[in-house]
């Protein structure tokens, strides 16, 4: 009774037993005043949700996924070291989030994986456009396409559309870039289970993942204990997030994108940021729950 007391407590699940994700999350995106795609699957049960999933949407800088798996593989083909030096000029410098731009002077010197490191963590733009000159665009969006997300495209370097785009069109419709709820669970579900990247790859994609700094999304409302691995975005009318979240009843992918979003203000508080917060702790609620569930039920048929 202790253990099963104790391991209650640790889950902190949602009380509500009799809910399932569709009336969990349907709700929120209803009541969004904005365009919402939503996608969940539990990668254990293969339980899942899936709202507009097949829209394609932007993605803002939630596409810098792709960038890192793009690196990584190339770094396994052999293509280019991750220890490859890059060097910061002054040209190369873009606005928006990261601190390169306003804190790194002309002349620094860092390793293609230290430039990956500020492309996730801090969502830095001009360290995104430096890999991008290592890896190519195109080879980015050809790899989404082997490996089964022809709409996972990224468009152009970041605030450089006008001079890098391949693919205008696209870019004055989707911005940086597009895909849909589904394709980027199953892109990250590819990520977690296949073998595409060997481990040493997969296992720094992944932590790379896991030190994303953004706290207004996905981790807003978890506990500090939950591991959310994750890459999320934003422009003035766009709120994304996808991630692998770990619940005691398995790894779930998780997939929000907003857009024509009403509430367009750089603050905590935005409706997009907070949808997105929501939806990830209603997502770990439920499955904490199940774990508590299941638990009890051992623990009442055990003698």
């Amino acid at each position: 009774m202790l253990a099963a007391l104790l391991v209650s407590t640790l889950f902190a699940a949602d009380p509500a037993t009799d809910t399932n994700l569709e009336t969990r999350l349907t709700p929120l995106a209803k009541d969004h005043k904005g365009k919402v795609a939503l996608a969940v699957k539990n990668l254990q049960t293969g339980e899942s949700y899936y709202l507009n999933a097949d829209e394609v949407m932007p993605t803002a800088s939630l596409i810098k996924i792709t960038v890192l798996i793009e690196l990584y593989s190339q770094a396994q083909e052999g293509k280019l070291k991750l220890t490859d030096r890059v060097t910061l000029r002054s040209a190369d410098k873009v606005p928006g989030s990261g601190i390169l731009t306003e804190h790194f002077s002309d002349g620094a010197e860092f390793s293609l994986r230290d430039a990956a490191r500020l492309m996730i963590a801090f969502s830095d733009n001009t360290a995104t456009n430096l890999v991008l000159e290592r890896t190519g665009i195109q080879s980015v969006n050809k790899r989404m396409e082997e490996w089964g997300f022809p709409e996972t495209r990224i468009n152009a370097k970041v605030f450089r559309g006008s001079t890098t785009s391949v693919d205008p069109a696209r870019t004055r419709r989707y911005g940086l870039g597009s895909t849909t709820a589904r394709e980027m669970v199953g892109l990250l579900e590819q990520l977690q289970t296949s073998d595409r990247l060997r481990p040493v790859f997969k296992l720094a994609v992944l932590n790379h993942l896991s030190k994303n700094d953004d706290k207004f999304k996905f981790k807003r409302l978890l506990p500090d204990s939950v591991v959310v691995m994750h890459k999320d975005g934003s422009t003035n009318d766009t709120r994304t997030d996808a991630g692998l979240i770990h619940t005691p009843a398995g790894i779930v992918v998780v997939c929000v994108l907003t857009t024509n979003n009403k509430d367009r203000r750089w603050v905590a508080e935005n409706a997009g940021n907070l949808l997105c917060a929501r939806v990830a702790k209603e997502v770990y609620d439920y499955f904490a729950g199940q774990a508590r569930n299941k638990l009890s039920e051992r623990e009442a048929s055990t003698p």
